[in-house]
């Protein structure tokens, strides 16, 4: 996949080209953006052997939107429309994906119980440094309740992704001990990320996951948080994403997609 030219900016924000040797463990790699998404731009242009360079952490799709994936330890993993998890190759491609190499900065051990999503946000916006950073969160233990979804693939012509998470399957979990991976983007990265949190799961048996819809946490669930002060945004520079419009504001959309 071809990228556009490297400009650095004074916030952090890199576009990168293709081939850079250099890794920074303290960047968020993403390739494409949110509302190219949004938009119905699903064809995969980056590889995940791509994204695992630059990453063994991380949440994004697969081409023609083909569930949800969650990298973890370095493998990546898909959870499928009809809820099996998949293992797969570096070779297959996304449209659309963040990773970064997770190193917990701060490991917190919950001795309260917290019983929404909501709550969660909350606890975690009182545990981070600033609102205007990125920071990486990964939650493992045990989880009382948990509800996921995942998209099916996708043909073309491509609809937007609000029709497609219309027509989602999800998943209710109870008592089940996994991990949660995501991220938590600032405000001013709308349209470009997911502003607030961004979070999917994984169970322990590697069985069951997707996208976190709700979600409760109880005492002693361990929640590590990796800032990530530094942004790598990759651009697709053939395909749909060139002739997409994107000034439209989609955040009524991505709000829809992303809570319900």
């Amino acid at each position: 996949m071809k990228f556009i030219t490297q400009v650095g900016l004074a916030l952090g924000l890199t576009f990168v080209l293709a081939g850079c040797s250099t890794v920074d463990r303290d960047a968020l790699f993403q390739t494409s953006t949110i509302d190219a998404l949004l938009a119905g731009v699903y064809d995969g242009e980056t590889t995940f052997g791509e994204v695992r360079r630059n990453g063994d952490f991380g949440i994004g799709t697969f081409n023609a939107l083909d569930g949800e994936m969650i990298l973890l330890d370095g493998k990546v993993f898909q959870v499928s429309f009809d809820g099996a998890v998949n293992l797969i190759d570096d070779a297959t491609t996304t449209p659309f994906a963040n990773s970064t190499f997770f190193d917990t900065d701060q490991s917190i051990i919950l001795d309260e119980v917290i019983g929404s999503f909501a709550e969660l946000e909350e606890f975690l916006d009182g545990q981070i440094s600033s609102d205007n950073l990125f920071y990486a969160i990964k939650i493992s233990g045990e989880f009382p309740s948990i509800q996921t979804r995942s998209v099916p693939r996708q043909n073309k012509p491509y609809p937007p992704l609000a029709e497609v998470t219309a027509k989602q399957n999800k998943f209710e979990f109870e008592n089940t001990s996994g991990t949660i991976v995501g991220f938590r983007a600032p405000a001013f990265v709308a349209g470009v990320n997911v502003p607030g949190y961004h979070l999917h799961f994984l169970n322990s048996e590697r069985s069951g996951g997707g996208h976190v819809l709700g979600v409760s946490l109880a005492s002693g669930t361990v929640i590590e948080i990796d800032s990530t002060p530094r942004f790598s945004l990759a651009l697709p520079t053939s395909g749909d994403f060139l002739k997409t419009n994107l000034e439209e504001d989609k955040s009524a959309e991505l709000e829809q997609v992303e809570k319900n």
